[in-house]
């Protein structure tokens, strides 16, 4: 189990270029179950999550080539059969995202045995908006052992609308409907960036759908897709996170090739903390301060403060003048990373839902533990502004989500090293 061990001080200086957006390669690599014809994906992000897709592709019958370097981050996914239109626990285990085979799969073969889905531990993320849509679509499902069984002849167009939002359940049903019998109007969808870049995707293989970063998408069906050539967009979690890295440190860090229309929720809330960002089509430039103000954030639905922003946001306002109130309106479980900055010195209380964070805490180096992908990030952060060592252990969480960031980090001046436990050989 790999540990970061990170020296605070150094401020970022420099140029950070933005990997592909895991949340878009994901649901991506799953709508290739959808054609028999090769389906290319450019900018796929080299971390944990696309690997596990990648190997369960493969164990449905799928040829999936994977490759980095000068190959351009490019992997190449070939469904002229799916012999096995299951999702085994074992490979599915620790991401959430492995519901996004569902719906291809009943699209494209009729029949799908789906494991309910691991991941990080940041509260109850239920599959059933994904269940109810499918249902209105004509499928059958039932759920025992641990999975979902769904069957159908074919699936046929429906209005649907989803009680909550929810991105995977968006993406889940735009990909079904797409062979659905007829026309399917969702209400009520995720309008996030990676949603419509889905739906690009799939317009270049053959569907029709109209609508979609929007609440209310429509989508005619087709009798079969064809293969495409699609490039995934920046990753603006990430871009987001050296943002907030760049402006904690004091640093003066350009994020290259993200889409600053991505990130206009942190951007306003680094302006109200009095952090100065430039802006290109395709960069922003974050010039950090001393004098950082306290500021509330409330995470909302995109286009509003993401969830998967707050954490690091917290460490942000762990330096700032005055209190900061953070209000995590979307996962109920999501503040485990709070007691680790409290164990570097943050003075922070929880109250439900809301965590209080008492600026100006001077930070020193623990031993501090991942609890999911986000709060990985969130303590790294922190450590690049704690006096002395800190040691993040359960890196793991951090490497589903985050392509090389010990690497990126050192190249714009962080004091930062990954060390591999080696365990005892059994006797």
């Amino acid at each position: 189990m790999d540990k970061f061990v990170i020296r605070g001080g150094n401020p970022l200086l420099g140029t950070v270029r933005i990997s592909g957006a895991k949340n878009a390669a994901l649901p991506a690599m799953a709508a290739a179950l959808l054609t028999e014809e090769p389906v290319i994906l450019e900018n796929i992000p080299q971390v944990r999550d696309i690997e596990t897709t990648r190997r369960l592709l493969s164990a449905m019958g799928a040829e999936v080539e994977l490759g980095y370097g000068r190959a351009q981050h490019r992997t190449t996914i070939s469904c002229r059969r799916v012999s096995s239109p299951e999702a085994s626990y074992e490979l599915v285990k620790t991401m959430r995202a492995s519901t996004l085979v569902l719906g291809p799969l009943l699209a494209r073969c009729g029949r799908a045995r789906v494991s309910l889905p691991g991941g990080c531990a940041i509260g109850a993320r239920p599959i059933d908006l994904h269940i109810k849509g499918l249902e209105l679509l004509g499928a059958k499902i039932k759920q025992e052992h641990g999975y979902v069984e769904a069957s159908c002849r074919r699936l046929r167009g429906a209005e649907i609308l989803f009680d909550k939002i929810t991105v995977t359940g968006t993406e889940d049903l735009l990909m079904a409907a797409t062979l659905a019998e007829g026309e399917s109007v969702l209400q009520n969808c995720a309008r996030e960036p990676e949603v419509a870049d889905l739906a690009s995707l799939l317009n270049k293989m053959g569907a029709h759908i109209e609508g979609a970063g929007t609440a209310t998408v429509r989508v005619k069906g087709v009798g079969e897709l064809h293969g495409a050539k699609h490039r995934i967009i920046p990753d603006r979690i990430e871009a987001a996170t050296f943002l907030i890295a760049g402006a904690l440190t004091d640093g003066d860090l350009n994020i290259a090739a993200c889409d600053p229309d991505h990130l206009g929720a942190l951007l306003d809330k680094l302006h109200e903390v009095g952090i100065s960002t430039q802006r290109t089509s395709d960069s922003v430039r974050v010039e950090g301060s001393r004098n950082l103000k306290a500021a509330d954030v409330v995470t909302e639905e995109y286009p509003g403060f993401p969830t998967d922003l707050q954490a690091q946001y917290m460490a942000l306002a762990t330096q700032a003048d005055g209190t900061s109130v953070i209000t995590e309106n979307i996962f109920e479980n999501r503040f485990m990373h709070a007691l680790e900055l409290v164990r570097m010195g943050a003075n922070i209380k929880i109250e439900g839902r809301r965590a209080v964070v008492g600026g100006r805490s001077p930070l020193s180096g623990a031993a501090v533990l991942a609890s999911d992908l986000r709060a990985s990030a969130s303590l790294l952060v922190a450590a690049l502004v704690a006096d002395g060592e800190t040691i993040i252990d359960r890196v793991y969480h951090i490497d589903r989500g985050y392509e090389n960031i010990e690497e990126k980090m050192r190249a714009v001046g962080a004091q930062i090293r990954r060390l591999g436990e080696i365990l005892p050989k059994k006797r």
